[in-house]
C-alpha cells in the first residue's frame, strides 16, 4: 500500500486539474493562435504561468485505485498488476484465472 500522503497529494492534483481545465484550455488556445498579435499571446502565456503548477494535467500520476501503487498500472482497469493478480486469484475478475501448468 502506498503512503497515504502521496495518494492524497495525487487526489489534490486531480481536483486542481478539473478546476482549472477550462481556464487552462482557453489560455492555451489564445497563446497558440498565430493569427493574434504577439503581445496578446505573450499576455496569455504569462497568465498561464500564474496558474498553480499542480493544475497541469501532466503532473497527475496514474495510481491503482485499490492500493495506490504508482507502477505497473493498467489504464483500462485503473489498477496495478499486483492488485489485478490478487483479485483474479480469488476469482473476483470475470473471465480471468491464474495460469498454472
Amino acid at each position: 500500500m502506498a503512503k497515504t500522503s502521496s495518494i492524497e497529494r495525487d487526489l489534490k492534483r486531480r481536483n486542481l486539474v478539473k478546476k482549472y481545465a477550462s481556464r487552462r484550455a482557453r489560455l492555451k488556445a489564445i497563446a497558440n493562435d498565430k493569427n493574434l498579435p504577439a503581445e496578446e499571446r505573450f499576455a496569455a502565456r504569462l497568465k498561464l504561468a500564474e496558474l498553480p503548477r499542480n493544475s497541469s494535467p501532466n503532473r497527475v500520476r496514474n495510481r491503482c485505485e485499490l492500493t495506490g501503487r504508482p507502477r505497473g498500472f493498467y489504464r483500462k482497469l485503473k489498477m496495478s498488476r499486483v492488485a489485478l493478480r490478487e483479485l483474479s486469484s480469488h476469482g473476483l475478475v470475470p473471465g480471468m484465472t491464474k495460469s498454472s501448468w
